[in-house]
């Protein structure tokens, strides 16, 4: 394997290091596997039996798809504080995408709720895993100031809307011709591709990749077991005492995540490994912290909101054939890869003169909040009565707010992250994704067709003057990041 200075200086992939390539190739494999399965999940879950669903309330599968959500994005802790006690980021992502191939069979083989439950349960913790220590190790390739970085993190993010786009296409209309569970084994297929390249690949990583920053002392690893067990064990009892249903499970994830955030600064800001100045830096990542739940509560209804509306409210119709309801999740797709390149060679471009992240995270909130507002024109209307043009510029406007945000949230988090906490910092960052993207089912639960304007009004209002609160608040947040862009 290469030495972490030889991968620094390595600018073999179009200017950036190898490894980016294969970090690339695994992301945009997962992310064809997840984001194809999360496509025809909510239709899975509220299609009548005789559509080959499970006839589940609109209100529950979109509770299952939100806690679902966040619950991968949850998972980032567990698989940050793997990489960064125990096993290195290298390893840890390795079996985490073994794990992802595991639940997509089982979505694909096992029936009913059985299926559900032990799929979604192995997917989410291993996307859990994969994500956080994939963007890690892509910090790694790249020194503190290296004005590379962010570009190279938008090029990482070209492979993750890749496989978003062509998931949802492939397994939806394999769902729609063949049926759901043939779907569900697709995403299986394109998670082996993905761990098989990322496999042969390994040696461009570099040493960094593998080492553990934070080792946990042997004396100590039987507790950390026994805490596992016990947090096993209560989630059994809260589910089979009717504690936590389907019906709740957002809610619940909302409180779980916000807990668990709180108590993840906590234990950052009052580590005695880390410095004054690493103290500052963290504590400057709490608004962006924010921000970032907020944008993907809106975002994040692509899979809950946005579904049910594409198959009731949509016009689907094709020249008289009519588009599988997952290919919307793939216009999102479509617009990233095409503009993701653009926005990157504008931040090389404009180097030290490009905003700052606390600037491009308020024009990912404000024009999230923009794209919910164009739904305002088109409420009211029946079946069919969304023209798809109008959807395509929704989503057009929402896939600009992701790239002011969501690829520079990555690079901040590791760009302020404490030298002890590098994978933990990062798992911070998913943090905020998995409050919103729990939000985004608990949210959904609101919305009918008989409420569109208030619901559209209020959430895309909401997000506009959060954006002017950031940039109200960018000169203090600017000051505590202590010369970090």
């Amino acid at each position: 394997m290469n030495t972490s200075t030889e991968v620094e200086l390595d600018r073999r992939f179009f200017g950036h290091p190898r490894g980016l390539a294969n970090l690339f190739g695994v992301e945009m494999w997962e992310r064809f596997s997840f984001y194809g399965m999360l496509g025809i999940l909510p239709i899975y879950l509220y299609y009548q039996v005789a559509e080959g669903g499970l006839a589940l309330p609109k209100t529950t599968a979109v509770s299952i798809v939100g806690a679902y959500g966040g619950l991968v994005y949850l998972s980032a802790i567990v698989g940050a504080w793997i990489a960064d006690r125990l096993l290195g980021s290298e390893r840890t992502l390795f079996y985490s995408a073994i794990l992802i191939m595991a639940g997509h069979i089982s979505l694909a083989v096992l029936p009913g709720l059985t299926g559900i439950g032990v799929g979604l349960v192995c997917v989410a913790l291993g996307s859990g895993g994969l994500k956080a220590n994939a963007t890690t190790i892509v910090g790694t390739l790249y020194g503190e100031n290296d004005e590379r970085r962010d570009a190279g993190f938008t090029i990482f993010y070209m492979g993750v809307n890749l496989g978003g786009f062509a998931g949802p296409l492939i397994t939806g209309l394999v769902q729609k011709e063949i049926g759901f569970h043939v779907g569900f084994g697709l995403a299986a297929i394109g998670m082996a591709a993905g761990l098989t390249q990322y496999w042969l690949g390994r040696k461009n990583l570099g040493t960094k990749a593998t080492e553990v920053p934070n080792p946990l002392p042997s004396s100590q690893r039987m507790l950390a077991l026994g805490v596992g067990v016990v947090l096993v064990v209560v989630i059994v009892v809260a589910v089979l005492t009717g504690l936590v249903t389907a019906e709740n499970l957002s809610n619940v994830t909302v409180g779980i995540v916000i807990v668990a955030s709180v108590a993840y600064f906590a234990l950052i800001l009052t580590s005695k490994k880390i410095t004054a100045l690493e103290r500052t830096r963290v504590f400057s990542f709490v608004p962006m912290f924010v921000a970032s739940a907020a944008f993907f509560a809106l975002f994040q209804q692509q899979f809950t909101v946005i579904s049910i509306y594409t198959d009731e409210r949509l016009d689907r119709n094709l020249f008289g054939w009519v588009m599988p309801v997952s290919w919307v999740n793939s216009i999102n797709s479509v617009f990233i890869l095409i503009f993701a390149p653009i926005v990157a060679l504008v931040w090389v471009k404009l180097n030290s003169r490009q905003p700052s992240s606390p600037i491009k995270f308020a024009l990912g909130v404000g024009l999230v909040g923009l794209g919910f507002l164009s739904f305002l024109p088109l409420t009211g209307g029946g079946p069919n009565s969304t023209p798809l043009l109008a959807m395509v510029g929704i989503l057009f406007i929402i896939t600009i707010a992701e790239l002011m945000l969501s690829p520079v949230g990555l690079s901040l988090s590791t760009k302020l992250a404490p030298e002890a906490f590098r994978t933990q910092m990062v798992a911070l960052n998913f943090l905020s994704i998995s409050l919103g993207t729990a939000l985004s089912g608990s949210l959904a639960k609101f919305y009918s067709a008989a409420n569109e304007t208030a619901y559209f009004g209020i959430s895309g209002g909401v997000a506009i003057a959060l954006g002017v609160l950031l940039v109200v608040l960018t000169p203090a947040i600017r000051k505590m990041m202590s010369g970090i862009h």
